[in-house]
């Protein structure tokens, strides 16, 4: 495999790393089945009856899922980071706005960055995405961003490659990512779990912002 040059983990990629890692990026989770996720996340608040008005992604690469969860929930706000300057320009280039009622704002900007910068109350978002990002962030650097997360989004749609995962990339697709760092789910749970509850399959609700009493996901089995 190409060796990737300058790349530079949390403050982004080199356009060399997208072009070499995303080469068929028809072949990658929430890219290839990027309506199917829109859809899953739709459903899900539809059955407890939970308005989505406002997303932000938090680091949208390509912009697939992005695009996708705009044109499902039409929010009157939106907003998108990426902290590569390559992948963020392909995007930049597109309209995917999803109407005219939909102010939507991007940013070059890298996570950490982003958590460390005050923020007004009025910018709290219903729904986040963050999708393969958390392993390029050392653990200080979680640290940061987990508990701003927590406070700017209320529920959070979540999806990040444990160790085991990563080395069956490795095993049986022969993909290596060279910039991911291998945690175990244990490890990832214990960054997580003092700011969020899990309440579906990649979804997550703030702690800040809800609890048992307060959540419309009132089935109780199912949060930890």
């Amino acid at each position: 495999m190409k060796k990737i040059k300058e790349a530079t983990g949390s403050l982004g990629f080199s356009s060399e790393y997208w072009e070499v890692n995303y080469a068929d990026p028809e072949e990658m989770d929430n890219i290839v089945n990027a309506k199917e996720h829109a859809a899953y996340i739709k459903s899900i608040f539809a059955l407890e009856a939970v308005d989505i008005s406002s997303v932000i992604d938090l680091g949208f690469g390509l912009g697939i899922l992005f695009e996708e969860v705009l044109k499902t929930f039409i929010p009157y706000r939106a907003h998108g980071i990426e902290p590569s300057k390559h992948a963020y320009d392909l995007v930049a280039k597109r309209d995917i706005r999803p109407a005219p009622s939909t102010k939507l704002v991007m940013e070059n900007i890298d996570l950490v960055s982003w958590a460390n910068t005050p923020m007004k109350r009025e910018k709290i978002f219903d729904l986040g995405l963050c999708t393969s990002v958390l392993q390029y962030l050392s653990d200080e650097e979680l640290r940061i961003v987990i508990p701003a997360l927590a406070s700017r989004v209320r529920y959070l749609y979540l999806s990040v490659p444990t160790d085991l995962e990563l080395k069956r990339q490795i095993e049986e697709v022969e993909f290596k990512d060279e910039y991911a760092i291998h945690r175990t789910r244990e490890k990832y749970l214990k960054f997580i779990r003092p700011h969020f509850t899990f309440i579906s399959s990649r979804l997550l609700e703030s702690k800040i912002h809800f609890d048992q009493d307060t959540s419309s996901f009132t089935d109780l089995l199912f949060r930890f």
